[in-house]
């Protein structure tokens, strides 16, 4: 019994193959480097299963006979199940992330003869009697083009479904076609082979017309396909933006992490990098038995050119300063900026003494010509104090320590000189003993006063919140500055009194206040490393609130990264704790430390306070800019509010509204001020809007705590 084709089908299922071998191309670029491999399997299983399955039978329904074809279901299912099978097995082969031709060859045989098997299975599906017969040499020949395919497609498929340019696309487009038009070749040389008897029958009669079960058939397929390609593309607009994510936070991290180890305003190394570079230093001169110079450079009268001509012209100053220190120094010194008014240079591979005195000399020497600052002329001096390696120490630390006490020598003897540390020198120190005797006192005399900053919500202009800065008004001295008596403190452990003495005074004014009838404000309270290290000091702070009847989320706790970083797992504890208690918790001085981004996932905080360091020149500086920007960004994608410091001019604030900060304190709403004068401020500014409810101060921001209501923003 002779058949013949309906033409237009045979297209339809050779354009469902080559459609089927692109989407399974196409998807086998994700199963390789998927996290989700297995899933991507499947499903590419199924959709290159179906495909080949659908050219099967279209083209089984394109072959007509005399007589009408039915169809055996169980046998046509299977063939349909042993498709995707087989096309599973062939993905999974081919998407390794190495496969060699010996290994493809072996694979090709079997996916090839269970191509084959699916073929004259679904053959067998057609209940005819007689049976049909086969031409051997044709079967033989469909088998051996059918594992011929399989190696081809293996191959294309192997080597196509990595890249992601237009020109793997083409090469993809290509190979489908090639794949395609194989499976083809081995689908139509199996019906060559098939024989049907003159006299043959079908078992029932068929009801469906073969033009539109075919059409049915590739429209499925199609639709299969098509939301594959779609789920593919999908997939690949998503790890795209994923990627360019990532980037951007590498990208930022390498910004935060490298601001870490560098003075924004002038670019010199910090403390970080300069601790490095030392302990290299001094290693090397140990192994040669050399010698090395520490050199500590204090700006003379810096304070009284800011109080004159303003913050500005001193910064002017300092980098002008910075500069000219750069031209002088040879390529192996490391010069650092620690401090705000002090400059450190280290001088390695030195011969004796006299090679350091030839440095300093020349530092002196291109500071000798007048500086500008503020359209001002001015004659700035600078007191350096040397130490040397391995005369005056063999540590970092030791020959910091006196470098200073040489440097403060200097400025008491020979203001705009330089001076050798010698022994003393360290009667300097009793200066020190002295103020660590009157600070041991003056907790017992009441001479500590707590000054209030307001924090000032950008997006409202209204205040909600203040911190509390520390202040000595001593008897004979007058007020000392917070950071001539803090280092001392701290290394004295006087700190842990100070602290505690803080945060109770912080809790007995916001409770003064409110019984005054302001208001409510939370107080920011900053905690030091030790402070925070205290076992005790979870139990302290409520101590404090208990003490003063405050609920937890009128106090803000602000912690240096540093602090946390000394033991993070003990930290997390703490720090969880604090904030299950309802207390809020900030990190100060950000940018400064650290700054690595993994510590604020692990953390239940509140906010991080942007260093006045990156907002100082945030109007001139695009690093700055980049940097904050990133800072903003970080913090609120993971619900973190953002502070600025140090803002004093109105132009500072318009850029920071810009990039989205939430709060600044600084100048240019007001300084620190006593309680009285910060209640009379908030009391004017206040009566011009809205007031805030209790309940808007006690709720948080922390994850910790997400669970509570809108926070407070």
């Amino acid at each position: 019994m002779q058949g013949f084709y309906t033409h237009w089908l045979v297209y339809l299922s050779i354009a469902v193959a080559v459609v089927a071998s692109y989407t399974t191309l196409t998807i086998a670029s994700r199963v390789a480097y998927s996290s989700i491999r297995t899933a991507w399997l499947i499903g590419g299983a199924l959709v290159m299963g179906t495909g080949i399955w659908s050219m099967h039978f279209i083209g089984m329904l394109a072959y007509s006979l005399p007589i009408e074809l039915t169809y055996n279901l169980p046998k046509t299912l299977l063939s349909l199940g042993i498709a995707v099978a087989t096309s599973g097995f062939a993905l999974h082969v081919a998407c390794r992330r190495e496969v060699h031709l010996g290994h493809i060859a072996a694979s090709a045989v079997l996916v090839g003869a269970g191509i084959a098997f699916m073929h004259y299975l679904g053959m067998a599906s057609i209940a005819i009697v007689p049976a049909i017969t086969y031409d051997r040499t044709l079967v033989a020949a469909s088998v051996g083009i059918a594992i011929s395919a399989s190696f081809v497609a293996l191959w294309l498929t192997f080597k196509l479904g990595r890249g992601r340019s237009w020109l793997t696309t083409v090469a993809r487009a290509g190979g489908a076609v090639v794949m395609g038009l194989a499976i083809a070749s081995a689908h139509y040389t199996g019906m060559a082979a098939a024989q049907f008897s003159p006299d043959s029958y079908c078992l029932g009669v068929s009801r469906v017309d073969n033009a539109w079960l075919g059409i049915t058939l590739a429209l499925l397929s199609f639709g299969l396909m098509t939301m594959a390609t779609l789920v593919v593309v999908y997939d690949a607009f998503v790890r795209q933006h994923l990627r360019a994510r990532d980037e951007a936070l590498q990208k930022a991290d390498a910004q935060v992490r490298n601001a870490a180890r560098f003075d924004m305003m002038t670019g010199l190394p910090n403390r970080v990098a300069l601790v490095e570079a030392a302990d290299h230093a001094i290693a090397a001169a140990a192994l040669k038995d050399g010698q090395i110079a520490l050199m500590v450079l204090n700006v003379d009268r810096l304070t009284a050119i800011n109080d004159s001509l303003g913050h500005q012209a001193g910064d002017e100053l300092l980098l002008e300063l910075s500069q000219r220190l750069r031209g002088v120094l040879r390529h192996k010194d490391t010069l650092a900026r620690l401090a705000g008014d002090e400059f450190t240079l280290l001088a390695t591979e030195l011969r004796s003494a006299r090679d350091a005195e030839s440095i300093a000399s020349k530092v002196l020497e291109a500071l000798q010509r007048p500086f500008s600052a503020a359209s001002v002329e001015i004659h700035p001096s600078v007191s350096i104090g040397i130490s040397t390696y391995p005369l005056d120490g063999e540590t970092f630390e030791a020959l910091l320590r006196r470098a200073n006490a040489a440097m403060r020598y200097t400025k008491e003897s020979a203001r705009g000189g330089f001076r050798f540390y010698a022994a003393e020198m360290s009667g300097l120190t009793d200066d020190r003993l002295a103020l660590e005797s009157d600070l041991r006192r003056a907790l017992e005399q009441g001479e500590l006063e707590l000054y209030y900053q307001p924090k000032v919500d950008i997006a409202t202009n209204r205040i909600r919140s203040a911190e509390a800065l520390l202040r000595w008004r001593h008897p004979v001295r007058g007020m000392v500055p917070p950071d001539a008596f803090i280092p001392i403190a701290e290394e004295t452990g006087l700190i842990l009194p100070l602290g505690e003495w803080v945060l109770r005074q912080a809790c007995r004014q916001v409770r003064a206040w409110l019984d005054a009838g302001m208001t409510p404000l939370r107080v920011a309270v900053n905690l030091s490393a030790k402070q925070f290290r205290h076992a005790d000091l979870a139990a302290a702070v409520k101590a404090a609130l208990d003490e003063s009847s405050l609920e937890p989320g009128y106090i803000e706790l602000e912690l240096t990264e540093s602090a946390i970083m000394h033991n993070p797992e003990q930290s997390a504890a703490t720090l969880q704790t604090l904030s299950a208690m309802g207390v809020h918790i900030s990190i100060d001085d950000f940018g400064t430390g650290y700054s690595s981004l993994s510590y604020l996932r692990r953390f239940p905080l509140d906010k991080l306070k942007i260093d006045r360091s990156f907002i100082r020149d945030l109007m001139t500086n695009p690093d700055d800019v980049s940097i904050v920007r990133a800072i903003i960004s970080l913090a609120h994608s993971l619900r973190l509010r953002v502070v600025a410091e140090g803002v004093e001019t109105a132009e500072q604030l318009s850029f920071l509204r810009e990039l989205g900060c939430d709060q600044y304190q600084g100048y240019f709403c007001s300084p620190a001020v006593a309680p009285d004068a910060f209640a009379a401020l908030i009391q004017r500014l206040r009566s011009e809007r809205t007031e805030l409810t209790e309940a808007d101060m006690l709720r948080t921001q922390s994850r910790l705590s997400a669970f509570t209501p809108e926070p407070v923003r």
